[in-house]
């Protein structure tokens, strides 16, 4: 991992496995159901995904981005996947050995007992490709399993480091999450404010004779809530417009800033705690520290499936 960068990885990885899927599912998911079993069409789609998995293709994608010789060795661990992908095909269309694990389409019970069901039982692979899809629980995988290696220990006392880990990068989030826990504060505070300083007699008299000291109407101009807010209108109408009209001008700032992909403070400080988490454990992997410190939440540590 640490001689992929990042995006090496993704182009790899996402490129890939994108046209192996696209043609599984272009040969396998539009067939008639009746038809799936037949030899003709197990061979269309173990050519199609063939195609894709042919070493050539990632050769050349390996090569044009400057890559190691080590990155094309990494490159064609990928062409294995991609065959597995293959062999999978045609045991849906019922070709080639899947009498092993696929009866007319459909799985059989040995074969559905195999089923990864935590990530810890997902090979290398699945969960380097969950991890570049950004899912917390993959990203941890790849944590732990970087520990394992580099520290040469077993899968349980690698997750006891790795909560160390865990706990490191959640230092400080208090202070990370501060701008938008003010943030939301004030305009949940403001909106249900807003409600008896138009419409709450007594509430509209203090603030009057607080702020505004306006001339009131007479008693019998102010019987409903409706009347009360007529009579505080007139100097509630300029704040509030205000106020609605700025944050009409911020929501579309904001957007245009998405139109961008610029999150500047929310970016910023997943950077920030990324970085100190790797100078904290630089014998790991960065990019695994990384990708794991930017899927952590901000309001509570996420509670991860085993």
């Amino acid at each position: 991992m640490s001689l992929f960068s990042r995006s090496k990885l993704t182009l790899i990885s996402n490129t890939f496995h994108t046209r192996a899927f696209l043609s599984i599912h272009r040969d396998v998911s539009f067939l008639p159901s009746g038809n799936r079993g037949t030899r003709s069409e197990g061979k269309n789609i173990s050519d199609s995904i063939d195609n894709v998995a042919n070493p050539t293709h990632f050769r050349t994608a390996a090569f044009s981005t400057h890559s190691k010789p080590s990155s094309f060795a990494n490159a064609r661990s990928k062409t294995s996947s991609i065959k597995q992908m293959a062999q999978d095909a045609r045991f849906l269309a019922g070709t080639s050995g899947s009498e092993g694990n696929f009866r007319n389409g459909k799985p059989t019970l040995e074969y559905a007992r195999t089923l990864p069901k935590t990530f810890a039982s997902m090979t290398n692979e699945q969960v380097l490709h969950f991890a570049m899809q950004e899912i917390s629980e993959a990203c941890r995988e790849c944590v732990v399993r970087d520990i394992m290696v580099v520290d040469n220990i077993d899968y349980d006392e690698a997750m006891k480091v790795f909560e160390k880990i865990a706990e490191c990068n959640r230092r400080d989030m208090i202070f990370a999450s501060l701008p938008f826990r003010v943030g939301f504060t004030v305009a949940f505070t403001g909106g249900i404010a807003s409600i008896p300083l138009v419409f709450d007699l007594q509430t509209v008299t203090w603030f009057n004779e607080a702020f505004v000291t306006s001339e009131l109407p007479g008693p019998e101009d102010l019987e409903t809530w409706l009347e009360v807010g007529a009579a505080s209108w007139g100097w509630m109408e300029p704040v509030l417009g205000q106020v609605s009209f700025f944050l009409l001008c911020m929501q579309f700032a904001r957007a245009q800033l998405q139109n961008l992909g610029i999150r500047p403070y929310f970016n910023w400080q997943q950077e920030h705690r990324a970085r100190e988490l790797c100078k904290r454990y630089p014998q790991y992997d960065a990019e695994f520290l990384t990708m794991y410190s930017k899927c952590d939440k901000l309001a509570d540590r996420h509670v991860m499936a085993a």
